[in-house]
């Protein structure tokens, strides 16, 4: 049985003209049968007064459809969005939130950024920055099977959108958008595009996201920008669609191309809105992303992990998983040479390397049995980062910067190595580059992320997966399919590149004697003290 289209309506700046906009959408519902959603992109919120809001906002008045909006573009209209994950601002309209996924029950996936760009720090409320577009770049196209998404959502239009394209009217695209959102639909590849601000209609003509001859076929973006509601010229302001999930179509019939189709407006668009990959990528403060089920009420949101965000049990701490036999890491566990543990928190603990990399090569490990940071719960995660972050100073105070490593394969605890390098021997951007030549070398696909990220929403548990972490708080992950080098971390920091000693790559060929072990241990103890904080708890 064939798949049912969706029906959906996309709209352009409302600017408070609620009436005019739901009153419209009922003629067309009307006419033309119920739609499943309404997407307002632009200004929802204008400066008029509020007494037509309140009517919504109060039940008086009622949307006619399940309308998602985004966020402010400017100051005066920050008030009416609470909330930066996103709320219902009245029945049947919900606020989709600074950033994120929008998916539901069919498989239908929209990508939604509100604001404007800034590219100053801090970022005002009304405005994303390079690191909201990276995260979101992160967290969708780092599996190899992102083919792209279904309806993409921004509220400024995309710098240079109208190269190989149609006339787009009255708006200079090399001058007017955004280069950020350029460079955003460049990578999720949306089928559709929309966008507003520029009270003006422009439906650009298809264009291909793949370069003919040279890479397979790949479906085609359609950008739509709206004209603000109820506009005296009669610019179109809403828009009508119908469209099956990606997900759900024969590859075939997805990649088939329009007639109109043009190249791709941001390919060779000057260096502005071909920043996709020299996006700097400052400090996440939330990687946390949420997916709304088109089937619940009101935009009720389910979050990342899976759990609903309003279940009372989703802050109780999580038991432990048990090994399912002797464990040479659980610090409960005889198997455990504790003479090599030199700090130990309320649910981590530090030790000392076996045959180590240096004298203060450590390892932080969870005292309970847990294989992987994905697996980690909330309260370990949290102690982890503060022997991350408190290892980072302890080594900077000493002249030497730390790589942090985990190798989710062939363990079955986990074990986040700590290597710290002398500041003396190479820069940060040289142990970067150290780790990709290397991994290209092994023909290992190493995807890079941003400083604080969360691996969670890039593995699944039970995932392999190789990831290391600069001190500038960079990550560089790989997916682990089949086979992987099980010293390679070692060998990247022991290599002529690094630290130059590429006789240790193997740590069993760097094994001291027990009482070595503790000398080693004792000095570590000795000199971290003053940088403890189980101390002070």
């Amino acid at each position: 049985m064939a798949q049912k289209p969706l029906r959906l309506l996309a709209c352009g700046d409302v600017e408070g003209k609620f009436d005019v906009l739901f009153n419209r959408v009922r003629a067309i519902q009307k006419k033309s049968g119920n739609f499943d959603l309404l997407l307002c992109v632009g200004n929802f919120f204008g400066s008029t007064p509020d007494a037509e809001w309140e009517e919504y906002k109060t039940g008086i008045k009622k949307a006619p459809i399940q309308t998602y909006v985004l966020g402010a573009n400017n100051q005066e209209t920050v008030k009416y969005f609470q909330d930066a994950d996103g709320c219902e601002l009245a029945e049947n309209i919900t606020y989709l939130g600074r950033k994120g996924v929008f998916t539901g029950s069919s498989g239908l996936q929209i990508v939604y950024l509100s604001g404007t760009e800034s590219l100053t720090e801090p970022v005002p409320g009304y405005s994303f920055s390079p690191k909201d577009v990276s995260s979101l770049r992160t967290i969708l196209c780092s599996t190899s099977q992102f083919k792209g998404v279904d309806i993409l959502l921004t509220s400024p239009w995309p710098k240079y959108v109208g190269n190989f394209g149609n006339s787009s009217g009255e708006v200079d695209t090399k001058k007017c958008g955004s280069a950020l959102v350029s460079s955003l639909a460049t990578s999720l590849k949306p089928r559709y595009h929309f966008a507003a601000l520029e009270k003006s209609y422009y439906e650009r003509l298809p264009y291909r996201n793949h370069v003919v001859l040279q890479e397979n076929a790949q479906h085609a973006t359609r950008f739509i920008a709206l004209a603000n509601v109820g506009n005296p010229e009669k610019k179109k302001y809403l828009y009508a669609f119908s469209i099956i999930p990606m997900k759900l179509m024969d590859t075939a019939e997805l990649v088939k191309q329009p007639p109109d189709v043009t190249e791709n407006p941001y390919r060779k668009s000057g260096k502005e809105a071909s920043i996709g990959k020299q996006i700097p990528i400052p400090e996440e403060d939330s990687a946390c992303q949420f997916f709304f089920d088109l089937n619940e009420k009101q935009g009720r949101k389910r979050s990342s992990t899976g759990r609903d965000s309003k279940s009372p049990h989703s802050k109780q701490p999580r038991k432990p998983p048990q090994p399912p036999g002797p464990c040479w890491f659980c610090l409960a566990s005889p198997e455990v040479e504790k003479h090599l543990v030199v700090n130990i928190g309320t649910h981590c603990y530090l030790a000392m390397a076996k045959g180590g990399l240096s004298d203060d090569h450590v390892l932080i490990l969870p005292i309970g049995h847990y294989q992987s940071v994905v697996e980690l719960s909330a309260e370990v995660v949290e102690e982890v980062e503060k022997y991350k972050a408190t290892l980072r100073r302890f080594f900077k105070n000493r002249g030497k910067r730390c790589v942090l490593f985990e190798r989710n394969y062939k363990s079955h605890h986990l074990q986040l190595q700590v290597i710290p390098v002398p500041l003396s021997c190479c820069a940060t951007d040289d142990i970067k580059d150290a780790f990709i030549t290397q991994a290209q070398e092994q023909q290992i696909e190493l995807l890079e992320i941003p400083e604080h990220s969360d691996i969670k929403q890039i593995a699944q548990p039970g995932a392999a997966y190789f990831y290391v972490e600069l001190d500038t708080g960079e990550k560089l992950f790989h997916r682990i399919k089949k086979n992987f080098p099980l010293q390679f971390g070692r060998e990247v920091l022991a290599s002529e590149a690094i630290l130059n000693i590429p006789n240790k790559s193997d740590w069993r060929q760097c094994q001291i004697s027990k009482e070595e072990e503790e000398i080693l241990a004792r000095r570590f103890r000795k000199d971290f003290e003053p940088f403890d904080f189980t101390l002070d708890e």
